[in-house]
């Protein structure tokens, strides 16, 4: 029986709006791929990024380009191939491996050899004023693990405003590129004598030599400049972790080639998301495990989520169940 492809726009309201240096977004607009086969259904679902070059048109229209091929019996691993990293295949990958879960009746992570356990995840707080996000840190100071969003020429009153709200808490800075490279020395050294855990992206990709040449006080990740396994070599000199996304690798296929060969070169793991439902974050959650970083918080920050979602217990997330993704 052939295999049908279908694929739809959805949105989710985001609790409150979410700011990062590069502007607010209101609402969470994603594509659910849903791939079907003698009755069974397997689901995934993307954020497509318009730094990367994305619309959710161009990236529907991607996804519903290759319809005919998973028709025919495309597999997953020809799929490599024949999309480019990025959302579209992202959507789809998980999409096929959510189906093949369900044809051979057990769980994607019984198909890798994991026993995926409950994980803490970061919890991000928006890019504002110092006050404003000192309050906001103040209200998650419970919360082991907090993202906070900067990424402007002057970021010192939020860094020290926000680590002086939440004491007890491990703090990742994200700059999304926002860092120019003349504030690049200041910035890491109150991060440091602040007890910043990891400092994300602070250059823009393509213009982060300079991280190669300080010394870094705080440990670096790349998110931006790192999207597949084949930009790692070129990162090591520069970066001391990186940030896999699913969004970014195009799919839990090469995120999990692109996490081994990421531990092999040396660096640090965290896994990011964009901001989606549960249904993105629930093959992200297999490569996380053992990460040592987890950012996946993503229907935390969303006034509604899909039913059935993940299971969030303050900042700890559980494993998915079948009814939601693999």
């Amino acid at each position: 029986m052939q295999r049908h492809l279908e694929a739809q726009i959805e949105t989710f309201p985001i609790a409150g709006g979410f700011t990062i240096s590069r502007g607010t977004k209101t609402q969470a607009a994603v594509i659910t791929c849903t791939i079907s086969e003698a009755g069974r259904s397997g689901r995934g679902e993307c954020v497509p990024y318009a730094r990367y070059g994305e619309t959710l048109e161009g990236v529907l229209a991607d996804i519903q380009a290759i319809a005919p091929a998973i028709s025919e019996g495309l597999t997953r691993a020809d799929l490599q191939s024949a999309m480019k990293p990025g959302a579209a295949r992202n959507a789809v990958d998980c999409a096929l491996w959510d189906l093949e879960a369900k044809r051979a009746g057990t769980t994607v992570a019984a198909m890798l050899s994991l026993s995926p356990q409950p994980l803490i995840t970061a919890y991000t707080l928006s890019l504002g004023e110092p006050e404003a996000m000192a309050a906001k840190a103040a209200e998650n100071a419970a919360r082991p693990l907090l993202k906070i969003k900067v990424g402007t020429g002057n970021d010192i009153a939020r860094i020290r405003a926000v680590t002086a709200a939440a004491p007890n808490s491990a703090i990742i800075l994200d700059a999304n590129e926002g860092w120019p490279e003349d504030v690049l020395a200041e910035h890491m050294a109150v991060s440091a004598e602040c007890g910043i855990k990891l400092i994300e992206q602070p250059l823009p990709a393509g213009r982060d030599a300079a991280l190669a040449s300080i010394q870094r006080l705080v440990p670096v990740c790349a998110d931006e400049s790192v999207h597949t396994g084949g930009d790692l070599a070129a990162l090591a000199d520069r970066y001391d972790a990186i940030n896999i996304k699913l969004d970014k690798t195009g799919g839990l296929t090469e995120a999990l080639a692109m996490k081994q060969a990421a531990e092999k070169l040396g660096f640090r793991i965290m896994v990011g998301c964009m901001v989606g439902s549960s249904l993105a974050m629930a093959p992200a959650l297999l490569v996380a495990q053992g990460a040592d970083f987890v950012d996946l918080d993503g229907p935390l920050l969303l006034a509604t989520d899909r039913d059935p979602a993940l299971t969030y217990e303050g900042s700890t997330v559980f494993p998915p169940q079948s009814a939601l993704w693999g």
